[in-house]
């Protein structure tokens, strides 16, 4: 059966062909547009969504560099950096609740607030919460499984020797750079170079792979020092008892190689513990011995002396009239402690008279007698690169009165550092020549800088000797089995532009005599026992470091054992 079927009229309408290619040419643009942007993100801006990508699952963090180790002449450690954990997170990988903040918070010891602040901070991708963790905090972050909190690898100084040396080798901060003393004159040496690292996290913000070292870091440079460990620990212990002896407010002890100048220790005290910087005050941290400037009493007559007899004004034998202790200059009296009508140029030195060291400074021209302090290393730096040197002060001679050309020839109107004050007394133990100092180990001798001739320096050192015999003003700083040479010292202090009731109290000397090999500068500030004398209060200080060191050191004697003579019951003390 066949049936016929007819079309409606609206189904057999045909439909304008615009409508077909207008569709055909949308579908065309919207793949032109899919394709261009294909080609965009894929070419063009392909950088950024790698980035994008990346920072899903990988970070790269600095590698810190191992900082160079700090030794001493004999291979003794006195600072090194040793590894420790330090807290960091990805803000944008951080999950936790409120709770896991505050236990976080707790573990580090920080403010919850605070806490919250870093971890949140979305405008970062790094950001250190707490650095250098002792291992109990590690241990207790670690379980804490906090989602994007990682731990760094850095390194902490350590300085085995304590507070014996801590003014002297300073510190380093949290990122372990110098910030004070030999840490921080010679961070470019010990500082490396941190380098960088790529590692992988999970999708909890872990890090879970190390995905290989973009760049090696670079460790710094091992330091030799001239200090001796040894040493530095005596030179340590006996200021720390002589200060406490004395109940002085503080001290330093400088000890030189006599032949090259190295720096063998360099002691103050009060110290701190570089290793716990709590509640350390800034003037804790003063080296005394190179920053602080005093004025050096009667331990600069021997420059005065020197530089007369090298200008032919007087010999050693040369009679001075001491005026009975009592000599008048611009209507001022200078005194001496032990009244002579007559001393020779020896005496001057051996009983310490300040009119007999007056009068041969007036004997000079004053441009003479600058140039004699000047040459001797006063009023410069000393060479040792310490932050914070002080230079100390030496005026113009231009502008010296005649009472402060004979003041200044017993260390009054004048100031030095008692670094400054051992190594001028290197003209004394090297016939004449002035050796530089230096707080590195060197290898082989140094040429000083000629100020004396050898026949001058000598005869210094002849009545440097008679300094610490009885009837001079140090027999305290003698020393069985070996000869001593030195001069004492006692300042009154100068507290807001006057001389005060206060003193400094000095000794400098060396031995042996005969062929020097240590140079000793003690300086106790502020005595405030029965004795102030630096024959009292600095030269037993000599005597036990000077004594021992030598021992050490296997340094032959030049005298017999029994040679130390007991001072009398009133020892000869020099006018202040």
């Amino acid at each position: 059966m066949n049936y016929a079927v007819s079309a409606h009229p609206d189904i057999t309408a045909k439909l304008p062909g615009w409508r077909a290619t207008a569709l055909f040419g949308l579908l065309l643009i919207g793949l032109a547009g899919l394709f261009g942007r294909g080609v965009y993100l894929q070419g063009i801006h392909n950088d950024f969504l790698q980035k994008k990508g990346d920072a899903r699952y990988s970070r790269v963090i600095e590698v810190s560099a191992h900082r160079g180790k700090i030794s001493d002449r004999n291979g003794e450690p006195l600072a090194v950096s040793t590894p420790v954990e330090s807290v960091w997170a990805s803000p944008s990988d951080v999950e936790a609740d409120r709770r896991q903040v505050k236990k976080l918070a707790q573990i580090l010891g920080m403010d919850v607030e605070d806490v919250k602040n870093r971890l949140f901070d979305t405008s970062r991708d790094f950001v250190y919460l707490k650095r250098q963790l002792p291992p109990d905090q590690v241990e207790k972050v670690v379980a804490l499984n906090f989602p994007g909190i990682s731990l760094l690898r850095e390194y902490r100084r350590y300085y085995p020797a304590g507070e014996e040396a801590a003014q002297t080798l300073g510190f380093t901060g949290q990122d372990d750079n110098g910030q004070e003393g030999l840490e921080l004159a010679l961070q470019e040496q010990l500082a490396g170079k941190p380098g960088s690292q790529r590692v992988i996290k999970d999708n909890r913000g872990f890090i879970v792979e190390d995905a290989g070292s973009l760049h090696a870091s670079k460790p710094g440079s091992d330091i030799t020092l001239s200090l001796d460990s040894n040493l530095q620990h005596l030179a340590y212990r006996e200021l720390e008892s002589a200060v406490k002896q004395h109940r002085a407010k503080a001290g330093a002890v400088v000890v030189l190689d006599a032949r090259t100048g190295e720096v063998l220790a360099l002691a103050n005290y009060p110290g701190y513990n570089p290793n716990n910087r709590g509640n350390v005050s800034s003037k804790m941290m003063r080296n005394r011995a190179i920053a602080d400037l005093f004025e050096p009493g009667s331990t600069l007559k021997p420059f005065t002396v020197a530089t007369a007899i090298e200008t032919g004004k007087v010999r050693p034998n040369t009679v001075i009239n001491t005026e009975h202790g009592v000599f008048t200059v611009n209507n001022r009296k200078i005194h001496d402690a032990h009244p002579e009508a007559m001393m020779t140029v020896a005496q001057v030195i051996q009983k310490s008279s300040n009119v007999g060291a007056a009068k041969i400074a007036l004997s000079l021209k004053s441009e003479t007698m600058w140039q004699g302090l000047s040459d001797s290393g006063f009023g410069a730096e000393t060479g040792s690169n310490f932050p914070g040197e002080a230079t100390g002060k030496l005026r113009d001679p231009k502008s010296w009165r005649p009472i402060e050309q004979a003041t200044m020839a017993y260390g009054h109107g004048i100031s030095v550092n008692l670094l400054q004050l051992a190594r001028a007394y290197t003209i004394f133990a090297n016939d004449g020549e002035l050796k530089p100092v230096s707080l590195l180990k060197l290898d082989g001798p140094v040429t000083g800088r000629k100020v004396f001739s050898e026949h001058t320096s000598r005869e210094l050192r002849d009545m440097l000797e008679m300094v610490v015999l009885p009837g001079g003003t140090a027999p305290l700083a003698q020393i069985a089995g070996y000869r001593v040479a030195g001069k004492t010292g006692t300042a009154h202090k100068l507290e807001d532009g006057h001389y005060v009731d206060h003193y400094v109290s000095s000794f400098v000397g060396f031995a042996p005599a005969s062929n020097p090999r240590l140079i000793v500068a003690v300086m106790i500030d502020d005595p405030s026992g029965a004795d102030y004398y630096g024959g009292e209060v600095a030269a037993p200080v000599f005597s036990r470091v000077t004594g021992a060191a030598l021992h050490a050191l296997n340094v032959p004697n030049d005298a017999p054992l029994d040679n130390v003579i007991a001072p009398p019951a009133d020892i000869v003390k020099e006018e202040v």
